[in-house]
C-alpha cells in the first residue's frame, strides 16, 4: 500500500523532529552493529563460542568506536581478534578518520 502525499509529508516531518532523528540514529546504530558482527563471524569462520574445524581466529572482546553521522554519533563495538586484524567493510573503504 502506497502512502499518500500527506502521509509522506507527516512522516518526513516526524523524522526531522528530535524523536524521529533519534529513531533513525538508533536504527542505524543497530543495523551497523549487526553487519559488523556478521562480517566478523564470516572472517573468523564461527559464531561466538562456536567450535568449528574451519575457524581461523578467536574473538578477544570488543573495542569502542564512535562513528559520526548526520543522524548523530553512533556508538559501535568493534570485535577484537586474538591474532590478526579485523577491519570492517565500511572502514576499509574510507580514509583514516
Amino acid at each position: 500500500m502506497a502512502l499518500s502525499q500527506h502521509d509522506l509529508l507527516r512522516l518526513l516531518e516526524s523524522l526531522r523532529s528530535a524523536d524521529g532523528l533519534e529513531l533513525v540514529r538508533s536504527v542505524a546504530e543497530r543495523m551497523l552493529q549487526e553487519l559488523i558482527e556478521a562480517e566478523a563471524t564470516a572472517r573468523i569462520g564461527a559464531e561466538w563460542n562456536e567450535h568449528t574445524a574451519g575457524r581461523t581466529a578467536y574473538r578477544s572482546g570488543h573495542r569502542g568506536k564512535t562513528l559520526t553521522t548526520q543522524a548523530g554519533d553512533l556508538d559501535l563495538a568493534i570485535p577484537k581478534l586474538r591474532s590478526g586484524t579485523f577491519l570492517y567493510a565500511f572502514r576499509r573503504s574510507g580514509p583514516d578518520r
